[in-house]
């Protein structure tokens, strides 16, 4: 099928909002997957901006959170301040999702979208955090975007801008931050997850035509292949919304 690396990584995180979720999601994929799973797979989920829109109507794809577009039909706009404390809010009882991207990820889903290089020596920098370390902090369901390349996938961060399940285990929850780490990292070759006890990184899918020794070889760590699956090509149904109503203009895409 005619596809590309991008659209089948957006429609693999859609797949995973459910109905009354809601979502924090940032500019780029991450906010196209948020828009793509109200639209196909999960209407009812309630999409939230940190720059205050909560509930937009998201007919017309924003560019970035800063968009006047997040804004059209929004149930509620609040501050900065409030659109945190709104995804710490443990009383709504509701799954929170939070899709985050980086520039490294370790074995444990810790990311650093700050700096690579000794601090005070850097050799490149990048935006920091934004909302990415409250999202990895507080959210109950943390999906995580990552290119795959050895520089990118390593087995110790140059600078922890936001806490997947820190050194794996329990420490997570030992450091006192909420005990629910990342659930998946959404690759251009696969899909990641956790296992369960030590919290390490393992290859659960690959998409079609993707070897898992292909995915092997992009990884600067110890990765393991063994369970790995692999999924079917995306419908044809949920290519033409993801093309014709979620993106037409070819914003993101």
């Amino acid at each position: 099928m005619d596809y590309s690396a991008q659209e089948i990584m957006v429609l693999s995180a859609a797949r995973l909002i459910k109905d009354k979720d809601i979502v924090l999601c940032g500019t780029g994929l991450s906010m196209l997957a948020a828009v793509a799973a109200k639209h196909i797979y999960a209407p009812g989920c309630m999409v939230f901006f940190e720059s205050g829109a909560i509930d937009s109507r998201l007919e017309k794809l924003p560019l970035a959170v800063s968009d006047s577009r997040v804004m059209y039909g929004a149930s509620i706009f609040c501050s900065l301040v409030e659109a945190f404390s709104f995804m710490q809010n443990k009383k709504t009882g509701a799954n929170i999702v939070g899709i985050i991207g980086a520039a490294q990820i370790d074995p444990y889903g810790n990311l650093n979208s700050t700096m690579i290089g000794e601090y005070g020596h850097v050799t490149a920098r990048f935006a920091g955090s934004g909302g990415a370390c409250d999202v990895g902090s507080f959210v109950n369901t943390k999906i995580i975007f990552m290119k795959l390349e050895k520089r990118k996938f390593v087995e110790k961060l140059a600078y922890m801008t936001s806490p997947g399940w820190m050194e794996g285990g329990t420490s997570r929850a030992q450091a006192g931050i909420a005990a629910r780490g990342p659930s998946v990292v959404i690759t251009d070759m696969g899909i990641m997850g956790f296992e369960k006890t030590s919290k390490r990184m393992f290859l659960k899918h690959t998409y079609p035509g993707i070897d898992p020794e292909q995915v092997k070889e992009k990884v600067s760590f110890d990765l393991d292949i063994s369970c790995a699956t692999q999924l079917a090509d995306p419908m044809p149904s949920e290519l033409k919304i993801l093309r014709e109503k979620t993106d037409p203009e070819r914003l993101i895409l």
